[in-house]
């Protein structure tokens, strides 16, 4: 083996190391989130953490399988981070009163 192979394998251990402390992170951002936003984001962040780990394995394996499973994940992880943006921001609007003005409460 050659040191150029294990600096490989070691920056892929400590990137799947930072994965996995976000990731447990990110967990306690869920549970204990102040507000359904912060929740939303994290949630977000959950699919990008996804990726990045799909990515390393592919990486770790050097097999091109996982770039078409990661792109789906991608654009899932969006389009849903979009469905509950809209969602919150539906739910959040300020209601108008009869006279025309906003009812900031």
């Amino acid at each position: 083996m050659t040191t150029l192979h294990d600096v490989e394998e070691a920056l892929l251990t400590a990137s799947l190391v930072m994965i996995l402390v976000a990731g447990a992170l990110l967990l306690y951002r869920i549970w204990y989130g102040p507000s359904m936003l912060d929740r939303a984001v994290a949630l977000d962040v959950a699919a990008a953490l996804i990726v990045a780990g799909i990515g390393v394995k592919a990486a770790h394996d050097g097999d091109g399988f996982y770039f078409p499973v990661m792109l789906v994940l991608a654009f899932l992880g969006f389009t849903g981070s979009v469905g509950i943006a809209r969602f919150i921001a539906v739910r959040d609007r300020p209601s108008v009163r009869a006279d025309g003005m906003e009812d900031h409460r």
